[in-house]
């Protein structure tokens, strides 16, 4: 791969902290979201922030508006650190993917039985149906070798094949391909800065002015 060529990483953080701080005011907790424009040749080149609502349903939109307010045409792939964020969002990828009119890649990092258990302990009626849904939608996942490690990985917009030759070129070391690397890294950064925000209007705090 040229190594020029660019993929954007989406990866999202919240902290038990923030919950607390929601609940003591009484708002809906929410989950930052970073996107990282990150070339072949591992140059940063862009970041850009969102949020989605922990345990709800609105991830996939708001995953779908970061990429579509980024306006960068010159990236060509999305990848993705998750099918499932902020405690049980779960994506839609064939709608990303039409949305953002560009292959989408989700890439995961452990062996799993699958999130089925996980969401019936966690929800039930409506809101589990509608969650297994779009689980149950979500395309097969493989198993994909990379450098010493194996990571699994959901594609949408390409075959198998070209989507494992796509991680494995954004990932030169380890096994985390490089743009979820530096979104994750974002996605703490913003979500601390978001935490620091609502402790200080929690206290009062402020410079009198």
């Amino acid at each position: 791969m040229k190594p020029g060529v660019r993929a954007l990483g989406i990866a999202e953080s919240y902290s038990e902290q923030s919950d607390r701080a929601d609940t003591d005011t009484n708002t809906t907790t929410t989950s930052t979201l970073a996107g990282a424009v990150v070339r072949a040749s591992r140059v940063v080149d862009g970041l850009t922030f969102g949020s989605c609502t922990v345990g709800g349903t609105d991830a996939t939109d708001a995953i779908g508006s970061l990429v579509s307010d980024l306006e960068r045409e010159d990236v060509r792939y999305v990848l993705l650190g998750a099918v499932a964020p902020a405690w049980y969002n779960v994506l839609d990828l064939k709608r990303i993917a039409r949305r953002v009119d560009r292959p989408v890649i989700a890439v995961t990092f452990e062996a799993s039985d699958g999130l089925e258990s996980g969401l019936r302990d966690a929800f039930s009626g409506e809101a589990l149906e509608c969650r297994l849904e779009l689980y149950r939608d979500l395309p097969p996942r493989r198993a994909v070798a990379v450098n010493d490690e194996t990571v699994y990985v959901r594609a949408v917009g390409l075959a198998d094949d070209e989507a494992a030759e796509v991680v494995r070129a954004f990932t030169p070391e380890g096994g985390r391909p490089e743009p979820l690397r530096v979104a994750r890294f974002a996605a703490r950064a913003g979500d601390a800065y978001v935490r620091e925000g609502r402790t200080r209007a929690g206290t009062g705090s402020g410079d009198g002015n």
